[in-house]
Formats: C-alpha cells, sequence, structure tokens
C-alpha cells in the first residue's frame, strides 16, 4: 500500500473502529467488538482502493463522514452520526429559537413527514403525512439525519422556512414555504360526535395533556357522553411518559408498557392505585402519523382491553436515543430503548394494528379533503353497538 493510502486509511479507521469498539461496550459483549474487527479488515480494504484508484484526489474529511453517517443509517431513522459541529450545537442548545413549523419528520431516503401538528403553518400549509421533504432552503436533505432536520426547522418566530415537497407518485416537488411560530398550547379539544358520544382531538402529549383530557371528558360527560372516541390521527407529539399518565387516567389495573433497554431484563411499567378514574367505553382513531407518546398511550388502552382501535397501522416510533460521544468530539445519537406493548411486543418500526381496519383517503396538492370522515363514522358505529349488546 502506498504511504498516501496507508495515511486515509488511518485518518478514517480509527473513528470507525471508536465507533465499533463503543458498539460493543453498549452491549457489554465481545463477541460484538470481534464481529466489528472483521468487517473493518474489509473496510480498510476498501478505503485503500479509493484512496489508490479513484480519479480524483480523495477527501478525507468527506469519506470519513460518509462512513460514519452510512454506519448509523443500517441502524433506525432516529440513530444518526453528529460530527463535531452539530455536538457543539447540541452542547449549547439550539441558538435559533424555539419557534415551529409544526412538523415531525424521519428519514426514508429524504425527510419524511411524520404528521404536522393541528394548528402549525405545516398543517394550514397542508403538509400530510407521507410527504418527503427533498430539500430544506434550497439544500437537499438527501444526507440529513432526523435530528438535524428538526434543528432546521426551527427558529425565530416570524422567519421563514422554504421546503421543497413531494407527494405521492407526483413528478414534479412543490415549494412551501412556511413561517415558524410558537404553537398553541391548548393540545386537547372536545364536541360531541353524535347522541352519547363525546369526541375528543389531541393534538399532542405535552405536561398539561392529562388535565386537559380529565376536564374535556368531565364536560362531555355533563354533556350527556356515556362513550368517548379520542382521535389520535397525525397525533406524533410530545413524550412518552406523558403518553402514560394519560393512560392512567383509562386503564385501572394491569401493564401499560414494557421499557426494553439494551442488555437488561424489561422493566413493566403497570397501573396503580388511584388510576382508571375514566370508565367510559372508548375509541382510538389512529393513522400511519400515529406516532411515539401517542403510539404508547393506544396500545396500553388496546392491551388492556380499554378501547377498540379504529383506523390504520400506527407509525412506529416508541424509542428513546442517548449521545454517545467519540474521541474526536464528534458523537452517535444511538436509540437504547424501546417501548413494548403489554403483550410484550415491539411498537418501534412496526406500529400497532388496528382492530377495526379504515384507509385513510389520498389528498393531493390542492385538493380539499373530503367531508365525509370514514374513520370517525366507523367508530361511532362500532360504540353504538357495543350500547345495544
Amino acid at each position: 500500500m502506498k504511504i498516501r493510502g496507508r495515511v486515509l486509511v488511518l485518518a478514517v479507521s480509527v473513528p470507525v473502529i471508536a465507533f465499533a469498539v463503543v458498539g460493543g461496550f453498549l452491549g457489554n459483549s465481545a463477541l460484538a467488538r470481534e464481529d466489528s474487527y472483521q468487517y473493518l479488515r474489509i473496510f480498510e480494504d476498501v478505503v485503500s482502493l479509493i484512496a489508490n484508484n479513484y480519479v480524483e484526489e480523495v477527501n478525507i474529511d468527506k469519506v470519513m463522514h460518509g462512513a460514519m453517517h452510512g454506519l448509523a443509517d443500517g441502524l433506525d431513522p432516529d440513530s444518526a452520526y453528529l460530527d463535531v459541529a452539530q455536538v457543539k450545537v447540541f452542547d449549547k442548545g439550539d441558538p435559533g429559537g424555539a419557534a415551529q413549523t409544526g412538523l415531525e419528520v424521519t428519514r426514508q431516503y429524504y425527510l419524511r413527514v411524520i404528521a404536522s401538528r393541528d394548528g402549525s403553518p405545516a398543517a394550514r400549509a397542508g403538509l400530510i403525512t407521507g410527504d418527503y421533504i427533498r430539500a430544506i432552503d434550497g439544500q437537499s436533505t438527501r444526507d440529513t439525519t432526523v435530528y438535524e432536520g428538526q434543528r432546521l426547522l426551527k427558529g425565530k418566530a416570524g422567519t421563514k422556512v422554504r421546503l421543497t415537497v413531494l407527494r405521492g407518485s407526483a413528478a414534479e416537488p412543490h415549494d412551501v414555504e412556511l413561517v415558524r411560530e410558537e404553537l398553541p398550547a391548548i393540545a386537547v379539544k372536545s364536541r360531541m360526535a353524535a347522541p352519547g358520544v363525546g369526541y375528543l382531538r389531541v393534538a399532542e402529549f405535552g405536561k398539561s395533556t392529562p388535565e386537559q383530557l380529565k376536564s374535556e371528558i368531565a364536560a362531555l360527560s355533563k354533556a350527556g357522553a356515556t362513550r368517548l372516541i379520542v382521535d389520535l390521527r397525525g397525533t406524533a407529539f410530545g413524550d412518552t411518559d406523558t403518553g402514560l399518565a394519560a393512560a392512567r387516567l383509562f386503564v385501572k389495573s394491569g401493564v401499560l408498557t414494557y421499557r426494553q433497554d439494551r442488555g437488561k431484563e424489561k422493566e413493566a411499567v403497570s397501573a396503580a392505585t388511584g388510576d382508571g378514574s375514566i370508565v367510559l367505553t372508548t375509541a382510538v382513531l389512529t393513522d400511519n402519523g400515529t406516532s411515539g407518546a401517542a403510539e404508547v398511550f393506544t396500545a396500553a388502552l388496546s392491551g388492556n382491553k380499554r378501547a377498540t382501535t379504529v383506523g390504520e397501522r400506527t407509525f412506529g416510533r416508541a424509542a428513546r436515543q442517548k449521545l454517545v460521544r467519540l474521541p474526536d468530539g464528534s458523537a452517535l445519537m444511538l436509540t437504547h430503548l424501546v417501548y413494548l406493548t403489554p403483550g410484550s411486543v415491539a411498537i418501534h418500526e412496526k406500529g400497532l394494528a388496528p382492530d377495526l381496519p379504515v384507509e385513510q383517503p389520498v389528498v393531493e396538492f390542492g385538493q380539499t379533503p373530503p367531508v365525509k370522515d370514514g374513520t370517525l363514522d366507523k367508530a361511532i358505529e362500532s360504540l353504538t353497538v357495543k350500547a345495544a349488546a
């Protein structure tokens, strides 16, 4: 191997070896590290071939960052490699501002919309679950991590961000300009959906959501509701602990969820004394934008037979990440804990199948969503049948 090739192999391999060693220690497995080293020998050969045969002078930093991003991309969309500059931003906190567009995103080739938060700039612009964000302010998102994408979407209130969006099988993308703003604090709205049926729309699981749920359900009960519909379609915002706190209102006894950390026994999170104050027969509406805290909430109710689920399979994003620092100042954002249903089935990357499937209609750009809500109608019908039984 030429001297230049050896230098390049050393420069690129050191952080990658650190990645492999960190991964082995996280799993507490010597075998994991040994398996990693076998691939590193192949990796060394690949780097050598690139260094000595590629048509142009090789940029060491570019090759290294590409390799690290590639390793993280092989995990899940929420795991990512953060370079030194990104770690510094992470440590300082986001200086750009807390105003948002209202988008929750994942990665699938480009950034992909999980959901648009109710009342947000993204929702008013008509962005929906499944839209691909091809570019942010003209910069391609092909190599943008979920962490970096979420950071770019935030900023100071009143500032603008331009998104290039592709939907479905459309050949041409749409440019959408959003103005960042502080999102509304009211996360729960309610109304009577039918005689005896109260309807609750939960936009996110924020700190005050459990109290808002109790208040709104009390008002619905006074209005004559004996059954409830909780609409979690496109609900992808909030913390899983808050989702569990909300589930405690409905579940009197039993396991709400299991938390499974790497290399540890699964931990049961169970209902406690005083839980389960809401006893009304309940249906939960879900779709492909139901994610995170909303999935944990849904699984807790469904797994304890406190609710019938109606709609589409949920997104499958119920996990926690932690930052693992590397010797050169870069870091890995790694998924280290996942949530399981009360039946011990993983939610992350699988989602929850509904009891009563109903497909959501596809709405193209510029089209008005249909007035008829088939999912809501199916839930009302199901609750009516149960009440008559």
